[in-house]
C-alpha cells in the first residue's frame, strides 16, 4: 500500500534540503560561465525559489504563526519572499551577457542567504521543538503532496534547465533528471490511486 506519509521526509528536513539545492546551485554559477549556462542555472533558482516560498507560506508557516505568531523571524518571512520574488522578475528579464544579470544572481543570494540562516537557526529549531515527529512527517507529505502540484507542470523546462545549468556536473545531471522523472511519475498518477 502505497503512503506518501512514510516515505516523505519531515517538513523541516525537506526545507533543509530545499535550502542546500538552491546554495548548490548558486554556487554552480560563476560570472564567466556561458550564457546559456548562466539562463538556464538562474531559472533553476528561480523556480526553486518560488516553488519553496509558495510550499512554506501555505504549509509551513500558517503552522508556525498557530505556535507563535510574535517570533520576529516568522513576521519578515513573507515580506522576504515578496522581496525575493520582485528579484527574481527583474533577474529573469535581465539578459545573461550583461553585468546586470550576474548583479541580480548575487543580490538574489544574498537575500536567501539571510532568510536560510533565520529558518535554520530559529524557525526549523523551534517547529521541532513544538511539533512531535508524526505531525512533522504529516507536514512533510502534505508539502510534497503539494510540491507534485506545483512541479508537475514545469517538469520538462526544470529538467532542461537542470540539464544545460549542471553540465559540467555529471551527477547533478543525473540526479536533477532522476528526481523530475520520480517526480512526473508520482504526481502523475491519480489522486485515488496516490492516497491508497
Amino acid at each position: 500500500m502505497f503512503s506518501l506519509n512514510k516515505l516523505s521526509p519531515s517538513i523541516t528536513d525537506m526545507i533543509r534540503f530545499d535550502h542546500s539545492h538552491v546554495l548548490v546551485t548558486f554556487h554552480q554559477y560563476t560570472a564567466t560561465s556561458r550564457p546559456k549556462v548562466k539562463k538556464a542555472l538562474a531559472e533553476t533558482i528561480c523556480t526553486a525559489l518560488e516553488i519553496h516560498a509558495t510550499l512554506e507560506e501555505e504549509v509551513f508557516y500558517p503552522v508556525i504563526r498557530n505556535l507563535n505568531g510574535q517570533e520576529p523571524t516568522i513576521q519578515k518571512s513573507v515580506p522576504e519572499h515578496n522581496e525575493m520574488r520582485r528579484v527574481i522578475a527583474e533577474l529573469r528579464a535581465a539578459d545573461p551577457t550583461t553585468r546586470r544579470h550576474d548583479e541580480l544572481i548575487n543580490e538574489l543570494m544574498r537575500d536567501v542567504m539571510h532568510h536560510v540562516a533565520d529558518e535554520e537557526t530559529v524557525l526549523l529549531p523551534e517547529a521541532e521543538r513544538m511539533l512531535g515527529k508524526d505531525r512533522l512527517d504529516e507536514l512533510g507529505a502534505e508539502m510534497t503532496r503539494r510540491r507534485m502540484q506545483l512541479v508537475a507542470p514545469k517538469a520538462g523546462s526544470i529538467a532542461k534547465n537542470t540539464a544545460v545549468g549542471f553540465s559540467g556536473s555529471t551527477a547533478a545531471v543525473v540526479a536533477g533528471l532522476a528526481g523530475v522523472v520520480v517526480a512526473a511519475k508520482l504526481f502523475s498518477r491519480r489522486p485515488a490511486a496516490a492516497s491508497a
